[in-house]
């Protein structure tokens, strides 16, 4: 009688199996849409874990002082106790398609296009076509940091409200406003990242800007200059 074939025991779990983390698909960005609306957007997006550390988070409001006296209220956000490791990677991965889609920087032509545009409806008297477009390379390359989409509702609000040809320090300024609720989001996420990054030793050489924690808060600290 040929011998029948011994079954083989049931396997368990492989230890090398990852969970995934939870992902949505991402929203559809309407920069047109009011502000608050934008960033309820994106929120929504998230984890559910992400959203439970932001909305948790903790809010201080300080006057902001100048040359002039004051200057606005600056908002500093920081995150709840007991960061997890895997709500520090959803932050991370959050942050890097933030950054890398919504908030990335312009490209210089269209940059250059939108600012020769701009520099267009408010020609300067007795400046020679080859001075203006020096003056419009400088414009793109003090604006470069900014989404196209940023710039462009900037230099639509100044067409609509302003007479006058505007200054750079100005037009920095409307495109800082128009981009402030998707920066403040993003600050918020390099802060819960570099906070589970700080508590594990990553953030070792983040003095001088090493490591994945520097990198973040190097990130965090230029978001704050653009909401201050």
């Amino acid at each position: 009688m040929a011998a029948q074939p011994r079954s083989a025991p049931p396997r368990g779990p492989s230890p090398s199996v990852v969970t995934p983390l939870p992902t949505r698909p991402p929203p559809a960005f309407d920069p047109s849409a009011p502000a608050a609306e934008r960033r309820a957007t994106l929120v929504s997006a998230l984890p559910t874990p992400l959203r439970d550390v932001l909305a948790s988070g903790r809010l201080e409001r300080r006057p902001r002082f100048g040359d002039r006296g004051f200057d606005g209220v600056t908002e500093e956000w920081s995150p709840p106790d007991g960061v997890t490791d895997q709500q520090a990677l959803m932050a991370r991965r959050a942050l890097d398609e933030l950054t890398g889609s919504i908030l990335a920087p312009a490209s210089p032509d269209h940059l250059l296009a939108r600012v020769l545009a701009l520099l267009s409806h408010y020609p300067a008297k007795g400046t020679a076509p080859e001075v203006e477009h020096l003056v419009a390379l400088d414009w793109a390359e003090d604006l470069g940091e900014f989404p196209a989409w940023a710039v462009d509702a900037a230099a639509r609000t100044w067409r609509r409200t302003q007479k006058w040809r505007p200054s750079i320090a100005e037009m920095r300024a409307l495109c800082e406003e128009a981009c402030a609720p998707e920066w403040a989001l993003a600050r918020r996420l390099s802060v819960i990242a570099a906070a589970a990054a700080s508590a594990s030793g990553d953030g070792v050489g983040e003095g001088t800007g090493h490591g994945r924690a520097g990198r973040l808060r190097a990130l965090a600290g230029g978001a704050v200059r653009r909401m201050g």
